[in-house]
């Protein structure tokens, strides 16, 4: 079968669609506000006012930010120690239903291990402000001079200054 002459004719340009011009990508917040470290604790206490007043005497935290919640009450805390952050609420903050570890009457699951300066002077001050000492500093066989103190609201805090490096012969069998 013969073809055509209209058949050996080029088909038809279409005109291009127009696409639209690609938008910028947009732009993308970095992972962590910054100054924030990359890991904070988050603590439920009894009451953030009293949490508050206890670790800047007990402990020397700053107060770094306190967003008040629906009843003018500090409703979540940021308080900084060095190059540290914690961050707390009173238990229910927010609809939370999350209780101190004083609240429930069970230990603290996690504790917080904090590096310091003044080690043999911590125990005395933050007694004096409703701590309880768990043992007072002794110089553990890693190297760091720890003590053990429990705050008003259950959570366990290691105090630590690092007296030596470590040696694994000191290691207990």
């Amino acid at each position: 079968m013969a073809k055509s002459p209209a058949s050996k004719a080029p088909a038809p340009k279409r005109p291009a669609a127009k696409r639209p011009a690609p938008s910028p990508a947009p732009s993308r917040r970095p992972a962590r506000p910054e100054g924030m470290p990359w890991l904070s604790p988050y603590l439920t206490v009894r009451d953030a006012s009293a949490a508050i007043a206890f670790y800047e005497k007990a402990f020397g935290f700053k107060t770094k930010n306190v967003m008040p919640g629906p009843d003018g009450k500090p409703g979540h805390v940021e308080m900084s120690w060095k190059d540290a952050l914690i961050m707390l609420a009173s238990e229910g903050a927010f609809g939370g239903t999350c209780k101190a570890p004083a609240t429930s009457c069970a230990q603290a699951p996690v504790t917080l291990y904090v590096h310091c300066d003044d080690l043999d002077g911590l125990p005395a001050k933050a007694a004096a402000t409703g701590a309880k000492t768990g043992f007072p500093p002794t110089t553990m066989f890693w190297g760091d001079r720890l003590c053990k103190l429990t705050d008003p609201d259950g959570h366990v805090w290691n105090f630590a200054t690092n007296v030596a490096d470590f040696d694994p012969s000191n290691t207990p069998k």
